[in-house]
């Protein structure tokens, strides 16, 4: 069986050997082999287990929880399945808006009309119209809507972030199999809740049935992968719906 070196790893991971025998004091990957003069070499499995820590890193995950989750998820190409369909969105995202930002250089190189219905391509807020306003009225949704427009470039930032936030604070419960009636899950449904509030439109901001329709985002989450796959997909998914849930009932 191939080993490679820590220099080697380091180099094709991106990391550094420092980190590396970092990962190793702490047990989150030890290599396959010390030698007597105490190089450390690392074989196919630590690789795989180095990708999972990488892809985890970027969801903004600390070492303790990728550590819980390693140890608890054994089945690694499941795990990295997951993953790829993850990454496959946000490719596809990402792609969208690569072409809509070099059709604008192109156009301005050439000084030809801006192509606006095509300018922001991928960076569509609008994109779950269909389903705000089947579920919760056309008002619901232009009240959210004129808000979005209305916010600057500094506060659309701040809001995606507290999303995205949320969304990883979630996914990690998941994978460490918090129980959705745990205090931890309630905070986190507290948490989203709260979130919910901030937007104008919703049932959440506007006072009306609260309950009712954060139980019916946690029924939409689970049911659309599109939704879902902010809170790491399914089994993320189905945590926010029981927690959510559980809190309606509780606090709602």
């Amino acid at each position: 069986m191939e080993e490679w070196s820590i220099q080697q790893v380091a180099r094709l991971a991106g990391t550094t050997s420092r980190a590396l025998r970092h990962y190793d004091r702490i047990g989150l990957l030890p290599p396959a082999l010390v030698g007597d003069n105490g190089y450390r070499y690392y074989d196919e499995r630590a690789l795989v287990r180095l990708q999972r820590i990488r892809l985890l890193r970027e969801l903004g995950l600390g070492l303790a929880a990728i550590g819980r989750v390693l140890d608890r998820e054994g089945d690694e190409r499941r795990a990295l399945e997951a993953h790829r369909e993850w990454l496959q969105a946000e490719h596809e995202r990402i792609a969208r808006q690569i072409a809509a930002v070099t059709g604008t250089i192109r156009a301005l190189e050439r000084e030809e009309r801006l192509m606006a219905e095509k300018m922001f391509d991928g960076f569509d807020h609008t994109r779950h119209r269909e389903e705000v306003e089947r579920r919760w009225g056309a008002d619901a949704y232009a009240a959210g809507d004129a808000w979005w427009r209305g916010l600057g470039d500094d506060e659309r930032a701040a809001w995606q972030e507290r999303a995205a936030s949320l969304g990883r604070a979630w996914a990690e419960a998941a994978e460490r199999g918090v129980e959705p009636a745990s205090d931890e899950a309630q905070a986190l449904a507290a948490r989203h809740v709260e979130w919910l509030r901030g937007v104008p439109g919703t049932p959440a901001a506007a006072g009306g049935d609260i309950a009712a329709y954060v139980r019916g985002l946690g029924d939409m989450y689970v049911a659309d992968e599109r939704f879902g796959r902010a809170y790491g997909g399914p089994v993320g998914a189905s945590l926010v719906r029981d927690a959510l849930r559980a809190y309606a009932d509780r606090a709602l």
